[in-house]
C-alpha cells in the first residue's frame, strides 16, 4: 500500500483521520532520511576504498615500471626486448585505467554525495522546519480557542469582539502553516522519486564509464597480449634447448673436474698457494693468479683481504717455470717461478696433479697436458642407422648406387631426422662454420630487421662451396617443412630451436656461448623465412681496395695540410662505350661511373711552403700510379725537399694542392636486366644468369 494522500481541504478541518495520514508521511521522510544518510555515509566509506584501491595499484604499477629486466648476454633477442618492455607496457596500462578510476573518484563525491546530502537538508530539512511550525502554531491555535470559548457571553459587547479578531488571526495562522506542511510533505515525496534517483543513476553511469574504458582497453591490449604470448613461448621453447645444451656443457665440466680448462682472457687462471718465508719458518697464503703468455705478465690478487681492506694486486712479468720436485718440498703439487721484479723463486702450490700441469704448460714449463674428450651416446637404432649410411658411403664406386634408399618399415621418420641431426652435430666442425660463427650471431643482434636478413644473406654466400650446398638442400627442406606447420606445428620458430644448434656452435664451449643459442635460432629462423632471397639469389659486388691512411695522416699532420674528401672520375674501357654517361674526365673517349662511388683525398694547405716556390700543383692518377698514391706523395715530397735545397726559400705565401687518388683497383660488372628492388637504395639486375641485388648507388645507366 502506498502513502495515502493530503487533501488541503482536511488542513482546514483537521480531523484525527488527517492526522494519522500526515503521521504516515512523517514517518516516511524520517525513514528516507536514515537512509540517506547511511547512504552518504557507505558512499564516503565507497570513495575512500576506491582511493585506497587506485593508491594501491598506483604503486604497483610503479614497482612494474621500475623493474628492469636483464638477460644474460651481450645482446637480447626480439623476444627477450618485447618481454623485457612487457612490464611497461602493464605499468601503462594500469595507469590509464587508474586515471579513468581517478575521475570516477573525482565526479563521486559531486555526482552522489553532494546532491544527496544537499536533498537531504534542503528538502527534507525544509520539511522538519515546517513541521515544527505546524506543532507549534496548533498548539498556539488551540491553548487561544479554549481561552476564547470560556469566556462568559456577559462581558461586554466590545471585548468579545476583540476575543473574536483574535481567535480569527490565529485559526489563519494555523490554517497558513497547515497548508504549508502539508505541500512541502507532497513536494518532497514527489521530489525523492528523481533527486533522490538521479545521483545514484549519475555515478553508476561513471561507474560504467569505467569499466567500459577498461573493455576498450582490454581490446586494444589483445594484439599485444597475443604477440607476448607467442614471444613468451619462444622464449620457453629456447630455455628447453638452452638448458640442455648448458646442463651437457655442466656434466662435461664436472666430469673434467681440474683438467678442464675454462676459456678466458687470460693463458691461465686460478688460485694458487704462494710460500711466504718468515723468521720462524714460512706460511701459505691464497691468492687468485693470472698468467698471460704472449706478455708473460703474471699478477697475484689477495683473496684473503678482511672486510673493508684492499685488495692487493701484485703484477710481475715471468722469467721461468721449474716444476719443483716432491721429495725437495713436504708440499704436494709445488712448481717454482722466477720473475724480473724480485730476485730469488716464488714456490706456488696447486690444487691438483692436473691442475700443475696447466700452468705448467701455460708457463712452458716442463709438464706435459693431456687432453681429453668426452663423446656422449647415441640411440642404438639411430646409431644402426648411422653406421649402415657410412658402410654404404665407403664402398666401390662401381657397387654403390648413387643415392641410398631407405626402407621406410625399417627406419621410421624421428630415426631418420634423428640420424640427420645427430651428424650434423657431429661433424668436426659445423655447417655454418667456426670462422664465420660470431658474424653471424652479430648480424642477427642489429635492431634493424633489413641489415638482418642482408648481412645473413653475405655470410652465407661467404661459406665453402660444399657447405653452402648442404645449407642449401637443408634450408630448402626447412622452408617446404614450415609451409605445412599448421599441420605439423613445426613453425620457423621451432625449427630454429632445433636446427639453431645444429648448424651452429661456438668453437669455445662457454656458459656465455650456451646464452647466444638463441641467437643461432634467429639465425636459421631468417634462412627459413628468406630462402628465396638468402640462398637462391647471388650478391653482387663491387670490388674496391683502398690503402690505409694511417701515414698520410701523420705526413699531413707534419705539414699541416688539410684532408677532404671529394669525387673522383673513374674511366671505363673504350669497349663498353655509353650512350650517356655522368661527366668523365677530360678524355672524350672515357667514361665514369657515378662520382659518389669513387674517393679521392685532396690535400691542400694555404700555409707558405718553402719548398715550393713556384706554387706547383702535383697530383696521381690510377693509371699513373696503379698500387697506389702513397709513393707518389713521398716522390714529390723528396722533389720539394731537393727544390728547398738548391733554390732560395720564399717569402710570399703559396697555395699547394696534393691530389691523392685512393682507387687502386677497381673491377667494372656489366649487368643486364636492372630492375627496382623492394629494399631501399639496393637494385635487382642479372649477370651471367645470376640474379641479385647491387648497390643503386654504384650502377651507371648506359
Amino acid at each position: 500500500m502506498g502513502l495515502p494522500a493530503l487533501e488541503f481541504s482536511d488542513s482546514f478541518l483537521d480531523s484525527p483521520d488527517f492526522r494519522e495520514r500526515l503521521k504516515c508521511h512523517e514517518i516516511e521522510l524520517d525513514r528516507t532520511n536514515k537512509f540517506i544518510k547511511e547512504l552518504i555515509k557507505d558512499g564516503n566509506m565507497l570513495i575512500s576504498a576506491l582511493k585506497n584501491l587506485s593508491a594501491a595499484v598506483q604503486k604497483f604499477s610503479q614497482s612494474l615500471q621500475d623493474f628492469q629486466f636483464e638477460c644474460i648476454g651481450d645482446a637480447e633477442t626480439d623476444d627477450e626486448i618485447n618481454i623485457a618492455q612487457s612490464f611497461k607496457e602493464f605499468s601503462q596500462l594500469l595507469n590509464t585505467v587508474e586515471e579513468e578510476r581517478r575521475r570516477l573518484i573525482q565526479n563521486a563525491d559531486d555526482v552522489l554525495i553532494t546532491p544527496l546530502e544537499k536533498f537531504r537538508k534542503e528538502q527534507i530539512g525544509a520539511a522538519k522546519e515546517g513541521k515544527k511550525k505546524f506543532d507549534k502554531e496548533t498548539e498556539k491555535y488551540y491553548t487561544v480557542l479554549e481561552k476564547h470559548l470560556s469566556l462568559s457571553s456577559r462581558k461586554k459587547e466590545s471585548l468579545l469582539q476583540e476575543a473574536d479578531t483574535q481567535i480569527n488571526k490565529e485559526r489563519q495562522i494555523f490554517y497558513d502553516a497547515s497548508l504549508e506542511y502539508v505541500f512541502k510533505i507532497q513536494e518532497v515525496q514527489e521530489r525523492k522519486k528523481f533527486e533522490f534517483v538521479e545521483p545514484l543513476l549519475a555515478f553508476l553511469q561513471g561507474l560504467f564509464t569505467f569499466y567500459h574504458e577498461g573493455y576498450e582497453l582490454a581490446h586494444e591490449f589483445d594484439p599485444y597480449k597475443q604477440q607476448l604470448q607467442f614471444n613468451l613461448q619462444n622464449t620457453r621453447n629456447n630455455f628447453e634447448s638452452t638448458r640442455q645444451e648448458v646442463e651437457n656443457l655442466m656434466r662435461r665440466i664436472r666430469s673434467a673436474e681440474q683438467d678442464f680448462k675454462a676459456p678466458g682472457q687470460w693463458t691461465m687462471e686460478g688460485f694458487l698457494y704462494v710460500q711466504e718465508k718468515r723468521p720462524l719458518g714460512c706460511t701459505w697464503s691464497r691468492h687468485y693468479c693470472t698468467y698471460e703468455k704472449g706478455t708473460k705478465m703474471f699478477t697475484m690478487s689477495n683473496s684473503e683481504f678482511k672486510s673493508g681492506g684492499k685488495q692487493v694486486l701484485n703484477v710481475q712479468h715471468l722469467n721461468s717455470c721449474i716444476r719443483r720436485r716432491t721429495d725437495s718440498i713436504d708440499k704436494r703439487f709445488c712448481f717454482d717461478i722466477e720473475v724480473v721484479e724480485r730476485h730469488g723463486i716464488i714456490t706456488l702450490q696447486a690444487l691438483s696433479e692436473s691442475n700443475r700441469r696447466l700452468w705448467m704448460e701455460a708457463m712452458d714449463g716442463k709438464e706435459p697436458v693431456r687432453a681429453t674428450t668426452q663423446i656422449g651416446g647415441v640411440n642404438s637404432k639411430v646409431q644402426r642407422l648411422m653406421t649402415s649410411v657410412f658402410v654404404h658411403l665407403t664402398l666401390p664406386a662401381a657397387k654403390a648406387p648413387a643415392d641410398m634408399d631407405l626402407d621406410p618399415d625399417t627406419w621410421d621418420n624421428k630415426t631418420i631426422t634423428s640420424g640427420l641431426k645427430n651428424y650434423l652435430r657431429c661433424l668436426a666442425e659445423p655447417l655454418m662454420t667456426y670462422r664465420l660463427h660470431k658474424d653471424f650471431i652479430m648480424a642477427v643482434k642489429s635492431d634493424d630487421q633489413n641489415y638482418r636478413v642482408c648481412a645473413v644473406h653475405a655470410l652465407v654466400h661467404k661459406l665453402p662451396e660444399k657447405n653452402k650446398e648442404m645449407l642449401d638442400i637443408l634450408i630448402k627442406h626447412l622452408h617446404v617443412v614450415s609451409t605445412h606447420s599448421q599441420k605439423n606445428l613445426m613453425t620457423v620458430s621451432n625449427l630454429g630451436v632445433i636446427f639453431g644448434p645444429t648448424l651452429m656452435r661456438s668453437q669455445e664451449e662457454t656458459v656465455a656461448a650456451m646464452m647466444n643459442i638463441k641467437f643461432q635460432n634467429i639465425v636459421v629462423e631468417i634462412l627459413i623465412e628468406n630462402y628465396d632471397k638468402v640462398i637462391n639469389t647471388f650478391c653482387l659486388f663491387f670490388l674496391r681496395y683502398f690503402i690505409k691512411l694511417q701515414t698520410l695522416t701523420s705526413l699531413c699532420r707534419s705539414l699541416s695540410l688539410t684532408l677532404s674528401l671529394v669525387p673522383v672520375p673513374v674511366p671505363v674501357p673504350a669497349a663498353a662505350k655509353p650512350s650517356a654517361c655522368p661527366q668523365g674526365p677530360a678524355n672524350p673517349e672515357a667514361c665514369t661511373l657515378p662520382p659518389c662511388a669513387w674517393p679521392m683525398l685532396t690535400v691542400s694547405s694555404a700555409n707558405p711552403n718553402p719548398f715550393s716556390p713556384s706554387g706547383d700543383t702535383f697530383s696521381s692518377s690510377p693509371s699513373s700510379t696503379p698500387m697506389g698514391s702513397m709513393e707518389s706523395l713521398s716522390s714529390h715530397s723528396s722533389e720539394q725537399n731537393s727544390c728547398s735545397k738548391t733554390g732560395s726559400p720564399s717569402r710570399t705565401k703559396h697555395k699547394v694542392s696534393v691530389q691523392l687518388y685512393l682507387t687502386l683497383y677497381t673491377v667494372c660488372l656489366y649487368v643486364d636486366a636492372v630492375y627496382p628492388s623492394v629494399e631501399p637504395g639496393w637494385l635487382q639486375a642479372t649477370y651471367e644468369g645470376k640474379t641479385g641485388l647491387i648497390p643503386e648507388n654504384y650502377v651507371a645507366f648506359f
